[in-house]
């Protein structure tokens, strides 16, 4: 079954929430990439190009509190939806009957549809059809 994490979404300062997190919770990130560290992110604008992408800091047993900096491509998110739930699936099948149940009635993300990832996940974005934004991932084996 997959577990639901917490993707929080921010404007500028998910840096700065992030620090505050882990002094609270302690731990080390497991993850911390800025948009220009992307693959295509020297064509970001240089706005964008420091805000975070993506950060990771386990809390807890088995869950993570994950986040990341809005770009300004995107527009300001809706007051309310803040958020978005990251589903980390066992298998790809399983990741593919989440997604496109949950993307019925609503939309699936045009930047991030559910497609193999540049960081070895099997990876996409949708909004339900009641606004709730979901994250469907499954990572692939090391070898």
């Amino acid at each position: 079954m997959a577990t639901p994490n917490p993707n929080l979404y921010f404007f500028g300062d998910a840096e700065e929430a992030f620090n505050f997190y882990k002094s609270v919770f302690g731990g080390e990130f497991k993850s911390f990439m800025r948009f220009g560290d992307m693959p295509g992110g020297d064509k970001m604008s240089a706005e964008d190009r420091p805000k975070v992408a993506h950060v990771e800091l386990p809390i807890g047993n088995n869950n993570v509190l994950m986040g990341n900096d809005v770009p300004s491509f995107l527009g300001k998110i809706e007051a309310g939806r803040g958020f978005a739930i990251e589903l980390e699936c066992e298998s790809k099948e399983e990741a593919k009957t989440l997604y496109y149940a949950l993307a019925e009635g609503g939309e699936e993300d045009p930047h991030m549809p559910l497609g193999d990832a540049f960081w070895g996940s099997y990876y996409g974005q949708l909004t339900d059809k009641f606004g709730v934004r979901w994250m469907v991932n499954y990572t692939y084996p090391k070898k």
